[in-house]
């Protein structure tokens, strides 16, 4: 099981502590495989960029034209976290009691 988020993110501290044996990655340092970043995001899809984060507020409109998958790789911190890879593959977005549950937790 991945973690991918980022190490200073509160949301993603309460997950790695949920899930201590699962491997943790911070995007911004680790990166993201694009493989891993485009079928999250085929599973995901838009919820995956966070509108509501200082990173989307400070990009101009040609910037967020762009392709979502492009734009999460130029600015790892837009993506919504954490991003949870299970042990069955599937993708999970934010620490949320349906995300725990759905983890079995």
């Amino acid at each position: 099981m991945q973690i991918y988020g980022l190490k200073n993110c509160d949301t993603c501290r309460k997950a790695k502590k949920a899930l201590p044996d699962a491997e943790f990655l911070d995007v911004r340092v680790d990166g993201i495989e694009d493989e891993i970043l485009k079928n999250a995001f085929n599973g995901l899809g838009d919820a995956m960029v966070n509108k509501k984060s200082t990173t989307w507020r400070g990009l101009d409109e040609a910037e967020r034209e762009q392709d979502p998958i492009m734009l999460l790789k130029a600015h790892p911190s837009l993506m919504k976290r954490p991003l949870i890879r299970g042990e069955d593959g599937m993708f999970y977005l934010g620490w949320t009691t349906a995300t725990q549950e759905a983890l079995g937790l």
